[in-house]
């Protein structure tokens, strides 16, 4: 298994919208909605100058993305980590973190929000990762819930 990582660039748009609709499918037609979903391609050009993103590679097959916002400070926001479903439960998820955590050393606290009855991203994220619920909201028709992961 080779993984790797790529910075995207504007040129990727088309490909990082294939990765963000193949992940995210499952969440428009569960939620009805989906900020991630059916992005056009100027939509995701604009995303891609706010939110830098990193394509994730297994095999030199484009399978995922991690995007990460520096806050300032130490402080990152994880805007997306997705995995499209075929390649799911190999690993990659949890190697993109260490990624993140090893491409931003200066990492004092990282934030991050997801659907809280997505037993297999809140259980992801808390018992593979580290991260700690500490709060909750409701987006439209969703309940995101709010996780934190702090250097000790």
């Amino acid at each position: 298994m080779n993984i790797s990582y790529r910075k995207a660039q504007k040129e990727d748009a088309d490909l990082l919208i294939q990765i963000y609709n193949a992940a995210f499918y499952d969440d428009y037609i569960r939620y009805g909605e989906c900020p991630a979903y059916g992005r056009t391609r100027e939509r995701m050009e604009e995303s891609l100058k706010k939110y830098p993103k990193d394509i994730i590679y297994y095999d030199d097959i484009a399978v995922g993305v991690i995007s990460v916002e520096d806050k300032g400070n130490g402080e990152y926001y994880l805007g997306c980590l997705c995995i499209i479903p075929p390649y799911q439960g190999k690993g990659l998820g949890t190697q993109a973190i260490d990624y993140l955590l090893g491409s931003h050393p200066d990492w004092n606290k990282i934030t991050l929000i997801t659907p809280i009855d997505k037993e297999e991203n809140v259980s992801f994220y808390t018992k593979k990762c580290g991260f700690k619920i500490d709060g909750s909201q409701i987006d439209g028709n969703v309940r995101l819930a709010h996780f934190v992961m702090e250097r000790t």
